[in-house]
C-alpha cells in the first residue's frame, strides 16, 4: 500500500502576497482601505498606530502595487490611500492557484439604500448608481445624489451605453430630493463632496472613494473620452467589490 504522505509534491513556494499581507500592520491596514479610501492622518486615528508605522507599512504596499495615492481635488496638499481591488484580486488568485484552491460566488444578499454623492451629480456618481444597479441584479435600492446639482454629462451615458448599460433617463439631483428610505450607506466619490456634506450626511455606514473627476480631464475629445471610461471602469471595480464586502460581512442594512 503506497503512503500518500511520502509521495506528495512539495509545496510550492510562498507567493510574495502572503509576505506581504502575513505583517498584522499592513493586514490591518488593507483591512481599513478595503472599506474606503483614507487620508494618513486617519489611517493612524483608526487603528492608534504612530504616524512613522503607518507610513512605512503604506510605502511597501504602494512598492507592491496594492495601494495607491490620489491627491485630493479639495485639497491639493491631501492624499488619499486606496486599494488597487485589481492587483490584490490578482495577488489573491496567485495564492489560490499556488495551493489549488477553487473560488467560491459570494452569496446573495439584499442590501441598500445606496447613495453615492458627488459635486454635480453628473458623471461618477450617476455611474456608480446605474453599477450597483446592474451588478446586483436589483437586489439593491441604488441612488446618486449631488451637492449642488447639473446636468448627466453626454460622456457618461456614452461610456455606459459601450458598457451595454443606459443611463440616459437618470436626472442629476440634489440631496434634499433622495427619497424615502433614508440610505444605509453613503459613499462620497468625489472629495469637494467629502468635504462639502461630512457634517450633513449621516448614515450608518460612510464611506469614501477618491476618483479622479473626468470632467476636469484636460485635452482634447480622445483625452476626454478615455478619462470617462477610466473612472467607469474604476467605479465598476469598486462597485462590486462593495458587493463582496457586504456579502462577506453579512451586514444588516435594511
Amino acid at each position: 500500500m503506497t503512503d500518500i504522505n511520502h509521495h506528495h509534491p512539495s509545496a510550492p513556494p510562498m507567493p510574495e502576497a502572503l509576505r506581504l499581507l502575513s505583517d498584522e500592520t499592513r493586514w490591518r491596514l488593507i483591512g481599513e482601505l478595503r472599506w474606503s479610501d483614507r487620508q494618513v492622518g486617519e489611517l493612524c486615528e483608526r487603528l492608534d498606530l504612530p504616524q512613522n508605522l503607518v507610513s512605512y507599512h503604506l510605502g511597501i504596499l504602494r512598492q507592491a502595487r496594492l495601494v495607491r495615492t490620489h491627491r485630493s481635488d479639495a485639497d491639493g496638499r491631501v492624499l488619499y490611500y486606496a486599494l488597487d481591488l485589481a492587483a490584490l484580486q490578482q495577488q489573491w488568485q496567485s495564492v489560490g492557484s499556488a495551493l489549488a484552491l477553487g473560488h467560491t460566488a459570494p452569496p446573495a444578499v439584499i442590501i441598500g439604500p445606496v447613495l453615492f454623492v458627488c459635486t454635480h451629480n453628473s458623471a461618477r456618481s450617476q455611474i456608480a448608481e446605474a453599477w450597483l444597479r446592474h451588478l446586483s441584479g436589483g437586489r439593491v435600492i441604488a441612488r446618486s445624489a449631488g451637492t449642488f446639482p447639473a446636468t448627466v454629462q453626454p460622456l457618461a451615458v456614452q461610456v455606459m451605453a459601450e458598457a451595454g448599460i443606459d443611463i440616459g433617463y437618470q436626472q442629476a439631483k440634489g440631496l434634499a430630493d433622495v427619497a424615502a428610505p433614508a440610505p444605509a450607506i453613503v459613499v462620497t466619490v468625489c472629495d469637494l463632496a467629502r468635504e462639502e456634506c461630512a457634517a450633513t450626511l449621516h448614515a450608518p455606514f460612510q464611506l469614501h472613494w477618491s476618483i479622479p473627476d473626468p470632467v476636469m480631464a484636460s485635452g482634447g475629445e480622445a483625452e476626454r473620452l478615455a478619462a470617462f471610461r477610466a473612472a467607469r471602469d474604476e467605479l465598476r471595480m469598486r462597485v462590486a467589490g462593495l458587493l463582496d464586502l457586504l456579502s462577506v460581512v453579512s451586514i444588516n442594512t435594511n
